[in-house]
């Protein structure tokens, strides 16, 4: 019983979806209401399979040394969870926003797809299942960010598609580097390869370098320089679809992909100290400077956040390059509440091109007395997401201040400074938008705005909610650290 609860979450959605676009729904509102429900019951199953766990279940015999399967440890835990909690309240935000679309029931119904590709992601018991489903989650998502079948869309598809086959490419290498040393890619913590009798030096060189592989390969998911470029471009895609990208599952899901590769694929013990750190360390603190930089420069209001989840990726992955215990809870917690912050902003920011047709931040001047709820759960999350005292991402950024701090590498205190430095930035960039939004306006400007009105409530109430979200997990977190502290030490 325990077999079939793991395994539905990652299939049921795929039969779903078929059934979105060819059923003869009755109207746009029971086709939502069936797309809500298949969503919503999927987010149980998930829970469910958190739950109870159970043995792992092989689905289909690849190879000898191979196969497709499916487990439910701590770390599968962290990310479905995140998964189930977002997925429907996006679902409801994207029913108003994507009520005068074009191709409902083509989009709905990839856009419950990917939900079983996540889980799957999520569940996969080696790496072998992870990255078939991870190349899979790239397909399903590629007809979402080509929705508008405008030149932009086209573009921005085809830009994400090239870079996504080059990260495909990469983290086959590294899938074939670690199957032939170790004869195997299931995940176990602390990875397999340091318990390894006899490795000759030329082997422990071609380790690290199927190390850098794979991280640059899942790398161009998690926007890493010089392979983020792809990520501003597909905001253009429906604001549904980018929060998707930027906040729950394609960009997260790389980051959970680079935390397999080096705690349960690689380990951390053959890694740590060794030139393959440093160099993924060094992509790191780079990318937290540059895309910090890059959202303060950035006057294109969704473009601006998408530099802004370039930068918090990275925040991610400096936990995780640091390999030790306390940089992977420090990640954890970022990869948690990151996906709650960005989402809010990501939907104020759909909001106003939806409600207010204004994309660049200088054309939102006085906009906030027009939409004051929107606005002011951007101002919630823009506080949590610069780390004020009491919100979520002051509890995340100070784990990862933490882990930097004990960490035995001085290199790691560089990436302290480029917290530090975005940190910063992050309040400029994100302040100047409320400053902007809640100025005075010329009676032309008031004019010109007349048009401009608030949400309705399906937009609203999903960002009213993650903003009671990032009070409660900012004040009563320990529960939640204290769990992840005991994923990030091999204990569940």
């Amino acid at each position: 019983m325990n077999q079939i609860v793991v395994i539905l979450p990652v299939l049921l959605p795929f039969v779903l979806a078929v059934l979105v676009q060819i059923l003869p729904f009755s109207g746009k509102k029971t086709r939502n209401l069936f797309v809500f429900g298949a969503v919503t019951l999927n987010s149980l199953l998930v829970v469910a399979a958190i739950l109870l766990g159970g043995d792992r279940i092989s689905l289909l015999h690849l190879v000898t040394q191979a196969d497709i399967a499916f487990r439910v440890d701590g770390m599968a835990k962290v990310f479905a969870g995140l998964l189930a909690g977002l997925w429907p309240l996006a679902s409801l935000y994207a029913f108003e926003y994507m009520e005068h679309a074009k191709k409902q029931e083509t989009f709905f119904a990839w856009y419950v797809c990917a939900y079983g590709a996540a889980v799957g992601i999520a569940f996969s018991a080696n790496l072998v299942t992870m990255y078939l489903f991870y190349e899979a989650l790239t397909l399903i998502t590629l007809p979402l960010i080509m929705h508008e079948g405008n030149q932009a869309a086209i573009g921005a598809g085809r830009k994400y598609l090239m870079y996504s086959v080059g990260g495909a490419a990469f983290g086959f290498m590294a899938v074939m580097i670690l199957l032939s040393v170790a004869g195997t890619t299931e995940f176990a913590y602390g990875g397999y390869l340091p318990m390894m009798e006899g490795l000759t030096p030329d082997k422990i060189m071609l380790i690290r370098a199927g190390y850098v592989m794979a991280f640059m390969g899942f790398g161009v998911k998690t926007a890493v320089w010089p392979l983020h470029d792809w990520l501003p471009t597909a905001g253009v895609a429906p604001t549904p679809v980018t929060a998707l990208l930027h906040a729950v599952a394609v960009v997260k899901a790389g980051v959970f992909a680079l935390m397999r590769v080096t705690f349960f694929g690689f380990g951390t013990k053959i890694l740590d100290g060794s030139w393959a750190q440093y160099t993924v360390m060094a992509f790191v603190f780079f990318t937290i400077v540059f895309g910090s930089s890059r959202a303060l420069k950035e006057q294109h209001f969704k473009r601006r956040l998408a530099y802004s989840t370039v930068a918090n990726l990275s925040y991610i992955l400096l936990g995780v390059v640091m390999m030790t215990p306390e940089g992977l809870t420090a990640g954890l917690a970022h990869m948690l509440f990151h996906g709650v912050m960005k989402i809010v902003l990501f939907f104020a920011a759909g909001s106003v091109l939806e409600n207010a047709h204004r994309e660049y931040i200088f054309h939102m001047r006085g906009l906030g007395r027009k939409m004051p709820v929107t606005f002011g759960c951007f101002a919630f999350g823009s506080l949590a997401l610069i780390g004020v005292p009491g919100m979520c991402g002051f509890v995340s950024k100070y784990l990862l201040a933490q882990a930097a701090v004990k960490n035995a590498h001085p290199f790691a205190l560089v990436g302290l400074g480029a917290l530090m430095i975005s940190a910063v930035l992050t309040a400029i960039y994100t302040v100047t938008v409320m400053i902007t939004a809640f100025s005075p306006i010329s009676e032309h400007g008031e004019s010109a705005m007349e048009e401009a009105h608030e949400a309705g409530w399906r937009m609203l109430l999903p960002m009213l909610l993650l903003c009671v979200a990032m009070v409660v997990l900012g004040l009563f977190s320990s529960p939640l650290i204290g769990y992840l502290a005991k994923v990030s030490a091999g204990l569940c």
